[in-house]
């Protein structure tokens, strides 16, 4: 491999991380106030501590940039459209949620939403899968963490429908 292409790999990589991180920041935004609301909400038993969610959070997003850099690099936007056109959907979707959830407290939406989001995760699991296998294996804890985080919106609204509408 020559200096040019470790240089150009190094950027791609560093680019990956940047676009998944500003897009990720757009969630965050919605987040400032989550602490504080999601304390006020009756949790259900098995729901991880508050500050939990940062750190993995953090991990997750690293490894969705790699994943979509390792696609990238493989072909690049031309050869593997589709896949990363379903990455910075799924990204753009789990932006959302946060708003749906933190910022405009629409439990019952956010629902609906995370669950298209986890369809829309192994929609691009398998895509990056077929690109690269490794891509699509750095996707597997995220679509297991949506899974789950499905799963504590839906408790969360259950448990909370003063907090939780249903529709604004």
């Amino acid at each position: 491999m020559t200096t040019r292409s470790k240089q150009k790999d190094l950027l791609g990589l560093f680019g990956w991380l940047i676009a998944t991180f500003a897009l990720s920041a757009v969630g965050a935004r919605a987040s400032i106030e989550a602490r504080s609301f999601y304390s006020q909400l009756v949790q259900p038993e098995w729901a991880p501590p508050p500050w939990l969610f940062g750190p993995v959070w953090t991990v997750l997003y690293a490894m969705m940039a790699v994943a979509a850099w390792l696609v990238w690099r493989s072909c690049g936007f031309r050869g593997n459209h589709i896949a990363l056109a379903l990455f910075f959907v799924q990204l753009a979707l789990n932006a959302l949620w946060s708003w749906l959830f933190f910022a405009w407290n629409l439990g019952a939406l956010a629902l609906a939403e995370v669950l298209v989001l986890w369809v829309l995760i192994a929609a691009t699991l398998l895509a990056f899968w077929r690109v690269r296998p490794l891509a699509g294996m750095l996707l597997v804890p995220y679509l297991i963490w949506v899974g789950f985080a499905a799963a504590l919106n839906y408790a969360l609204w259950q448990l909370n429908p003063q907090f939780l509408a249903l529709a604004s």
